[in-house]
């Protein structure tokens, strides 16, 4: 069986505001074969999010150049909980792309990576509850009365703390974090709010050439042709799930996106990859609606 790629790049993003290398900044990995078709991985880290998003464009026009088909993975929700766009009184259709048309308006995020995802936090849950929920988390120089420090008792309405995905990983050892969380170890809301925006523009920038799974594509199994058309395939990925050794000399970041661009390179070798962008055999028609209109789904769970 093909290979639906020929390369396999993995984002661990970050919210942080300032310059920083090293632990909890950007790391890409990129797994791609020699000219003997040999796997091997590189590991990229940069100092800000504009750096990372420049090094993502250029290794994918090269890739272009080439006429190679590239896997992308971010390590940020794609989506958000479903009815999340409802609340917000957003109207446009399917709701992800309201949503993520509402983050880009919203977000700032500059060169030097200063960014305003906390006011985004709280204008959010203004819109959506009119008190400090459901997003939370905050360094306390940061809160104010719609965005609190720690998470605040269950607010009013019946807001889903995870995504059908994250629950679906919940029933193992894994618990991943909601996007609410904004803030603390392991917080994913702020790198979601800094994150669409950028994914937003890589697929303008890409056309017709570039998709997002599933959200753009259907949940469903691809094939090659599904992927022949495209130069691109986005996807949303959790790294924690693989199993991943620290070699010496590297942070754990860093292994984290080797490991994980190794990961889907060998499912892809063994062909395994096509079945895993298609639903659980327990999925009903309306959580795959739910799914496909906006919440998105974690890659290999």
């Amino acid at each position: 069986m093909a290979r639906l790629f020929d390369a396999y790049v993995i984002a661990d993003w970050t919210a942080a505001e300032g310059k920083k290398l090293g632990e909890n900044s950007v790391w890409i990995g990129v797994a791609k074969r020699d000219v003997r078709f040999r796997l091997y991985t590189e590991t990229h880290n940069v100092a800000t999010r504009a750096e990372g998003e420049a090094l993502i464009q250029s290794i994918l026009a090269d890739h272009k150049k080439r006429g190679d088909r590239v896997f992308v993975g971010f390590d940020f929700s794609l989506g958000y909980p479903v009815g999340t766009a409802a609340r917000l009184q957003l109207t446009g259709t399917p709701a992800w792309t309201a949503m993520w048309k509402f983050i880009a308006s919203n977000v700032v995020d500059k060169a030097d990576n200063t960014n305003n995802r906390y006011q985004v936090a709280a204008k959010m849950n203004r819109l959506m509850t009119g008190e400090a929920w459901p997003l939370w988390g905050a360094p306390a120089k940061q809160a104010q009365r719609w965005l609190t420090t720690t998470k605040p008792p269950q607010g009013t309405g019946d807001i889903p703390e995870f995504r059908a995905t994250e629950n679906a990983v919940r029933k193992g050892k894994l618990q991943p974090k909601s996007n609410w969380q904004m803030h603390g170890a392991g917080a994913v809301g702020g790198q979601t709010l800094v994150g669409i925006p950028m994914v937003r523009r890589l697929l303008e920038g890409l056309g017709s050439a570039g998709a997002v799974w599933p959200l753009g594509t259907g949940w469903r199994p691809l094939d090659a042709a599904d992927v022949e058309p495209l130069s691109v395939l986005i996807a949303e990925v959790w790294p924690s799930m693989w199993p991943t050794t620290v070699q010496e000399g590297e942070f754990k970041d860093q292994a984290q996106v080797r490991t994980t661009a190794e990961h889907f390179a060998l499912m892809d070798e063994r062909g395994e990859l096509s079945a895993a962008f298609g639903p659980a055999k327990t999925a009903d028609e309306a959580l795959i609606t739910q799914v496909e209109d906006e919440e998105g789904w974690i890659l290999g769970v």
